[in-house]
């Protein structure tokens, strides 16, 4: 609207032209930090939402309340852990078994559970 407004006051001047878009690139630039704030608010109350979640249940690994914080190494050694339990998951349902129940995490948390229970 603003554009509308002055484009005949000034001419459509080249200068006019250049506030003009200096002006919404400012706004568009705050707006997207604006955002942003917004987006990272909403995913770290996520993320405490989950981490009680996690805490509040039995048989939970404590390592994965931190898990943000973890080295690519380890976050790999994890995903591999988790994938070898789906592939054994989808084996007994194959066999007609059942997939139910807190089955046990191999290694990765394992260790870090130790480590964090030793810090503190």
């Amino acid at each position: 609207m603003l554009w509308g407004v002055t484009g005949p006051i000034f001419h459509f001047s080249d200068t006019w032209q250049l506030v003009i878009n200096t002006g919404t690139t400012i706004i568009t630039f705050l707006m997207v930090f604006l955002i942003q704030s917004t987006q990272n608010r909403d995913s770290e109350a996520m993320h405490l939402k989950l981490d009680e979640l996690l805490r509040a249940c039995g048989g939970a690994h404590n390592a994965v309340l931190d898990i943000e914080e973890m080295s690519e190494e380890e976050l790999d050694d994890l995903k591999r852990a988790y994938s070898e339990l789906a592939r054994k998951a989808m084996k007994d349902i194959r066999s007609g078994k059942s997939d139910l129940g807190i089955p046990e995490l191999e290694r990765p948390l394992e260790q870090a559970d130790r480590e964090q229970r030793s810090s503190g």
